[in-house]
């Protein structure tokens, strides 16, 4: 028996060894969940800023509901706000430095958060349709530079085409005599609408053709016909402007037209002949930029959470703490665990969409989902722990509270969402 036990460890070890040397021969990175140091360096980064520079500002810009044009400036001269900076969180082949980085603003304040973040939208519509000299001439000037800081804005809602893009009424039509395309229409929800310094708006060259008619277009700044419309006031994310954008005749060059006219043609002429078409100009920047919405989403929902937390271990009521109430307690062990499921969403969704593969079950959508729920329940929840406190300006669940709602609605509602994903696992294009 010990001669038979000694051969069947000698065996044993045999094998590991050589499934230890087969998996280091395999090409690719193995499975892991640690950051790597780049990633907690620009983690640490962002939020020693959020906590040292936003959120001593954070009350002040959301009773002002103005936009906090010095944070953002601050943000630049460190050079988080820039194209460089977005260039180096999407270089990260992982996907995850991007939504990492959200995160920690977010977690900072929603609000300064997004005015500092609400350019990226526009960046990622030149960047995902734009040809590599529209990028280069366009994307820095939607940032500025530290001592001339500028917007970004991407305009693709209007008063009666939200969830449903395929309503949109803005027309652009091409001028061939003087290679200019004439805008016209009106676009709402615009972050950043009016006041930017470049503006991305989609447009229908074909109303016939639905969603698969339209094309994204740059206007320059100073472009006359673009004006701001009424600004919104707004629930939440009150430092961050949002406001309507008229097109009155609004002349741009040829040149404006992301991706080219050939390249436009060329994807008309296969939706008049009955082919699919590649791509939709709004869907497409709105795929890439869900994962990203849901980090935002859950630096709001860990923000309120841990505030939750520190309140709950301080806080006395019958001559005891409150979180040893297992009612508190275990209401902050799932608002814990929720947040938790919700990022592993995001980052799956951050590194599908970063490394090329198709978001098969609509893992994009479902991340955006999660997370925006999470944040509306787990604000509440915190504001359930503070009690009457939480339900004033003088404690900060209550502004994040306001900050979530927004999650479960733009850039898809949680209703459009489930559409996509159940029309992704069933196939059926379910109405």
């Amino acid at each position: 028996m010990a001669d038979s036990a000694t051969v069947a460890d000698v065996d044993a070890n045999a094998l590991l060894n050589e499934a230890n040397t087969a998996v280091d021969d395999q090409a690719g990175p193995t499975f892991t969940l640690e950051l790597n140091q780049d990633q907690k360096d620009i983690r640490d980064w962002v939020h020693g800023f959020a906590e040292g520079v936003v959120r001593p500002a954070a009350e002040e810009w959301d009773e002002r509901e103005e936009t906090p044009w010095s944070v953002i400036q601050e943000a630049a001269k460190i050079g988080l706000y820039s194209f460089e900076a977005v260039g180096q969180f999407w270089a990260d082949e992982t996907g995850l430095t991007l939504p990492i980085a959200n995160e920690e603003l977010f977690w900072g304040d929603a609000g300064i958060g997004m005015a500092i973040m609400g350019t990226t939208l526009a960046v990622a519509a030149i960047f995902g349709q734009g040809t590599p000299e529209q990028m280069g001439e366009w994307i820095p000037q939607c940032f500025g530079t530290p001592d001339d800081v500028k917007l970004g804005a991407f305009c693709a809602s209007e008063p009666d085409a939200g969830s449903d893009v395929s309503g949109i009424r803005t027309t652009a039509k091409y001028d061939e005599a003087n290679d200019e395309w004439v805008l016209n229409g009106q676009k709402a929800w615009a972050t950043n609408g009016g006041i930017a310094n470049v503006h991305v708006v989609i447009a229908s060259v074909d109303r016939e053709l639905g969603s698969r008619g339209h094309a994204a277009f740059i206007i320059p700044p100073g472009t006359k016909g673009c004006e701001q419309g009424a600004k919104v006031k707004k629930h939440g994310l009150r430092a961050s402007h949002t406001s309507d954008v008229h097109l009155d005749d609004c002349r741009v060059p040829g040149s404006c037209l992301l991706g080219g006219k050939e390249k436009l043609d060329e994807r008309l002429a296969r939706v008049r002949e009955g082919k699919k078409a590649k791509s939709q100009a709004a869907m497409q920047t709105f795929e890439a930029s869900r994962p990203t919405v849901g980090a935002q989403a859950l630096g709001i929902a860990r923000a309120a959470y841990e505030y939750a937390l520190d309140y709950a271990k301080e806080r006395e009521q019958f001559g005891k703490k409150i979180v040893e109430n297992q009612a508190i307690a275990f209401a902050l062990a799932d608002m814990k665990m929720e947040i938790d499921a919700a990022r592993l969403l995001v980052w799956r969704a951050a590194w599908m969409g970063r490394n090329g593969h198709k978001f098969e079950n609509a893992e994009g959508s479902m991340s955006k989902l999660k997370a925006g729920e999470v944040a509306v329940w787990v604000t509440e929840r915190a504001i359930q722990i503070l009690g009457g406190n939480g339900y004033t300006r003088e404690f900060p669940v209550e502004r994040m509270h306001r900050d979530s709602k927004i999650y479960t609605i733009f850039e898809g509602t949680s209703e459009i969402q489930r559409l996509v994903i159940s029309r992704a696992i069933s196939g059926i294009q379910i109405r």
